[in-house]
């Protein structure tokens, strides 16, 4: 099944948070300047790359000198605002030093479900990859907010990354956690948990193992990655999961090594 994925040719990659941010909140540029590295040499490659990156409220703490996330809403919002703005300043000239031009494209929601907006969108990334550039979402976090009454919100961008990859039909998505792949249970806490190497199907039992209600694995944001990756699985598409803590290791994911969970 692996050995597919050598013939992949549109790709989504999603990096979280822990990819491109220290544990002390400092912005890690050597992961990003081997994440851009590696992206532009598979545009090279002729690969079509779609960048869905987390990491704007984090960064916009590391520029204001915030030693934590606010607790109101405005003030996270505004955080992401500057953080944007800087995380888009730092890819565009990490990029730029491998010649590869990138865009930046910032999603909510309602512009997927209307069916005007998302052609729109999807016209969008179509035309920015037969230009050869390399679009990067996040969701727009000045504008969608986690309330009860308010359904502009993916939720995280894990689904966003899944959503984007099916509104593209992408051959598969490499999602970069900090997390070797999808574990019986929390390897962190449990040394005899074992990972998943492949995963056909998402059921209760694993999505109870990921986070559901009660159950022993419930940090490290493994239930929206299972999420994602019934959305992708709905769609016949492919997922890995992977640790992002060398972006590189995307090079061997797609030369079919066995690394991380692959859900297909």
């Amino acid at each position: 099944m692996r050995k597919q994925l050598k013939d992949a040719k549109r790709i989504v990659i999603k990096v979280g948070t822990s990819t491109l941010i220290y544990p002390n909140g400092n912005i890690n540029l050597s992961a990003i300047d081997q994440l851009a590295f590696t992206l532009s040499d598979l545009r090279n490659q002729g690969k079509e790359i779609i960048l869905v990156s987390s990491g704007a409220i984090g960064v916009g703490l590391n520029k204001l000198n915030m030693d934590k996330r606010p607790p109101t809403i405005p003030e996270q919002q505004a955080v992401a605002a500057v953080g944007q703005a800087e995380l888009m300043n730092i890819y565009n000239q990490r990029f730029l030093t491998y010649s590869q031009q990138i865009a930046q494209l910032l999603l909510t929601r309602d512009v997927i479900e209307y069916p005007e907006s998302r052609k729109n969108v999807t016209n969008t990334i179509e035309q920015l990859l037969e230009m050869g550039i390399i679009p990067v979402i996040n969701e727009n976090d000045t504008v969608a907010i986690d309330e009860l009454d308010h359904l502009t919100k993916f939720g995280d961008n894990d689904q966003l990354s899944a959503i984007v990859a099916q509104l593209i039909q992408a051959d598969a998505l490499i999602m970069l956690s900090d997390i070797d792949g999808f574990f019986s249970d929390n390897p962190n806490t449990n040394k005899d948990a074992t990972l998943f190497s492949e995963i056909n199907e998402i059921n209760d039992e694993l999505l109870q193992l990921a986070g559901g209600k009660g159950s022993r694995f419930g940090t490290g944001g493994m239930y929206s990655k299972l999420k994602a990756a019934e959305r992708v699985l709905a769609h016949n598409g492919a997922m890995i999961l992977a640790n992002g803590q060398q972006p590189k290791i995307i090079f061997d994911i797609l030369n079919g090594e066995m690394i991380g969970t692959l859900f297909i």
